[in-house]
């Protein structure tokens, strides 16, 4: 009987859910569709079909070649690609940095707890944007040209015109890399290598360092959740104090910084669309460039929500997987 009422119970909570999704669906969809009738009875023209007519301008930069004679859709695809290109990098430093960040808040040493204080408290209220520009200046007007070039390691050269650096090349024909492509300073700039530009070093950096302020901060409160006895009772095991806070401290940590930190990841991604400030083309600047040659502003900026939600929903399911895997056992 206890079974049947359990199986029943699960059955009504899926059969509920269900039609939560299908009222939300079906609820947009009469939005999108009530919207675009509106539009057309005014003689506006309206509708997704312009996505397949020719782009005609060019996307500056990417990982996906694109032309202006592809079609818009081609074009949206390019900036999402960018958005993906400037937040996967900025998450990764962010994490790395907002950690050490917050384990230095905590640090024995009264220096070093100061400084990453003074750190978090600048960025975390100086605005993202304001930062952005500043870091754009930077580089475009306080680094060296190309032709001085600083070179910050072996083939790694740093100037007003970006970043260079080695990158892996395979024969024509070969599905593996059989030799690194060098850059090399010539007389009028850098040739080889990779090349990242002053735009999406400015986007990454500026996301990095504004979102690692936050993480730090979620890391700490994470490390002072755990309790004084777990700590105690590693130092009585034996453990360095690297091994109790690798061991012991972050495993049962993480519990209180997963959920936050899936925040600061949604809010890295969405920040990304500042980026458009400085001229990097990701989905927001194409979006942009598309309303003014076509005039579909309601089209355009409901491909820009659809995309953000995709991203967000995305981070969302992958976190909290994480996030169910820390949450009773730690780390595994």
């Amino acid at each position: 009987m206890a079974r049947r009422r359990e199986a029943r119970a699960v059955w009504l909570a899926w059969a509920l859910q269900a039609l939560l999704v299908m009222a939300v669906v079906g609820g947009a969809f009469w939005l999108v569709h009530h919207a675009l009738e509106a539009l057309r009875a005014r003689g506006v023209r309206s509708g997704f079909d312009f996505l397949w007519d020719a782009a005609r301008f060019e996307v500056a930069e990417g990982w996906l070649d694109f032309e202006g004679s592809q079609p818009l859709w081609r074009a949206f695809l390019a900036g999402l690609v960018n958005t993906v290109r400037a937040s996967v990098p900025a998450a990764l430093i962010a994490v790395v940095l907002g950690t050490l960040l917050g384990i230095g808040r905590l640090a024995p040493h009264m220096l070093v707890r100061w400084l990453c204080a003074l750190y978090v408290q600048t960025l975390r209220n100086v605005p993202l944007l304001l930062q952005l520009l500043m870091l754009y200046f930077a580089i475009t007007h306080l680094l060296p040209d190309s032709t001085e070039a600083i070179e910050l390691a072996p083939g790694v050269w740093l100037s007003k015109g970006g970043l260079s650096m080695p990158w892996p090349v395979s024969e024509p024909g070969d599905f593996w890399p059989s030799h690194f492509d060098w850059p090399e300073r010539g007389s009028f700039n850098v040739t080889g290598g990779a090349a990242l530009s002053p735009e999406y070093l400015a986007v990454v950096l500026a996301l990095a360092l504004y979102t690692a302020a936050f993480i730090a901060e979620i890391v700490r409160a994470g490390i002072g959740s755990v309790s004084a006895g777990q700590k105690l009772a590693a130092q009585a095991l034996g453990l360095t104090p690297g091994q109790q806070l690798r061991i012991v401290v972050l495993p049962q940590a993480l519990r209180v910084i997963v959920p936050a930190l899936t925040n600061q990841l949604l809010s890295l991604t969405k920040n990304s669309s500042l980026a458009v400030a400085v001229g990097y083309p990701e989905l927001v600047s194409i979006a942009n460039t598309t309303l003014n040659s076509t005039g579909r502003a309601f089209e355009c900026i409901a491909v820009i929500m659809a995309v953000y939600l995709a991203l967000s929903l995305i981070t969302s399911a992958l976190m909290n997987r994480y996030n169910a895997r820390v949450a009773l056992r730690g780390w595994q």
